[in-house]
């Protein structure tokens, strides 16, 4: 039997291409008509997976939190000192995740919808922090302000919104007369910036934690 002249078309396949239009072009680069000149197929032939674009990218969204480790959180019960530091490595693990596609990261802060491993993720999350003993109203909001840190530092380097002329800034702007060299060194820059949020962040959790505790009758 001769073997068919194109790749299977397969779910898997969709969601690596779209992934790699969304990555070098943007959200707006993709269709399914882009998607399917891409495959090589008729765009019909998408639909005997997908029903929808917003489908794909739900698919394309799962696809990368389905990467972030969450092996912190499982196989056993968090206790007072270890829920900070299992946050800090999820969070590094999620914004890692994250930095490697930011075009789709304003796609994903809309948040879990229906997608499964954006929901495992919370749930993990949330029961971690509940186990640990944090009441569930502030488990929630914890989940959340994480999740607003994670996004936010993926979405764009702060670094890079300066040019690396002197002169933009050399006359009217006394206290940036460093900012021409922000872009050169955009990875630490963010990267610092993150790790000090992240820290800072914990720190006043662990410092509310004995109150929050206290206050629920943990």
């Amino acid at each position: 039997m001769a073997r068919p002249r194109r790749p299977i078309l397969t779910r898997a396949r969709i969601v690596e291409s779209a992934l790699a239009i969304v990555d070098a072009e943007g959200l707006d680069a993709l269709s399914t008509r882009r998607l399917a000149h891409e495959l090589a197929v008729k765009a019909p032939s998408l639909y005997n997976h997908f029903s929808t674009k917003e489908e794909i990218l739900d698919a394309v969204g799962d696809s990368i939190i389905a990467e972030v480790d969450l092996s912190m959180f499982n196989g056993h019960r968090l206790g007072p000192e270890e829920w900070p530091e299992a946050l800090r490595r999820w969070a590094r693990a999620y914004r890692a995740a994250l930095a490697a596609h930011p075009n789709i990261v304003p796609f994903l802060a809309r948040g879990p919808g229906r997608r499964p491993a954006a929901l495992k993720l919370a749930d993990q999350v949330y029961g971690a922090l509940v186990d640990a003993g944090w009441p569930r109203s502030h488990a929630t909001r914890i989940g959340a302000t994480m999740r607003y840190l994670v996004a936010g530092s993926a979405v764009g380097s702060f670094a890079l919104g300066f040019v690396d002329d002197p002169g933009v800034y050399a006359e009217n702007y006394p206290h940036l007369g460093d900012a021409h060299r922000l872009r050169e060194h955009h990875e630490q820059v963010d990267e610092g910036a993150f790790e000090l949020g992240l820290s800072a962040l914990l720190d006043g959790l662990i410092a509310l934690y004995p109150t929050v505790r206290a206050g629920s009758g943990a």
